[in-house]
């Protein structure tokens, strides 16, 4: 995999949107998962794929095409931008967007859906140092946020999310 920086990230969307909008087609995503982290706040470097749902066009067949051919270009796998996420997807939060140009559109969820998939797949030290920079964004108090963010915890994870989310409610702001 390689290692994808957030200059990467958006000269590589930057470069999709071209490619798009020279063939005709217009491209929305919604990002998820590290390239999230990586554009919005800068708590780590890089990624190692960009996470996304593909939105449009309809036939993502398209936007895998052009994937591929920036992935030749840029020397990096042609699954660089994948939907291997969306697993962790429960619905689909409407958040803002995070980067427009000609050809291309892309937001993000709210941040509680990016904390529940967080919580929800919740593996290694990276996904918690994920999730405490996003339980910061999160404001109420430990019910309020739990309540936003429990709609999107994926169905078989909600004990596990759960206790998660209590580990890192103290870690963050003690026991209140």
């Amino acid at each position: 995999m390689a290692i994808i920086t957030k200059q990467d990230i958006l000269a590589a969307l930057q470069r999709l949107g071209e490619m798009a909008a020279a063939q005709g087609d217009q491209i929305e995503l919604v990002l998820i998962g590290g390239a999230v982290m990586v554009l919005l706040f800068g708590e780590r470097d890089s990624t190692r794929d960009i996470d996304v749902v593909i939105q449009a066009p309809s036939d993502v067949s398209k936007v895998r095409v052009l994937t591929k051919l920036i992935g030749l270009e840029r020397s990096w796998s042609e699954d660089w931008l994948n939907d291997a996420a969306k697993g962790y997807l429960v619905g689909l939060s409407d958040g803002p967007i995070v980067f427009s140009a000609p050809g291309i559109k892309v937001r993000r969820p709210s941040f509680a859906q990016l904390l529940a998939m967080k919580l929800s797949a919740w593996r290694d030290e990276l996904d918690i140092t994920d999730a405490r920079r996003l339980l910061e964004e999160l404001l109420g108090n430990r019910e309020e946020v739990w309540n936003a963010l429990s709609p999107y915890v994926v169905p078989g994870n909600e004990l596990k999310a759960k206790y998660a989310f209590e580990d890192l409610w103290e870690a963050v702001h003690g026991n209140d």
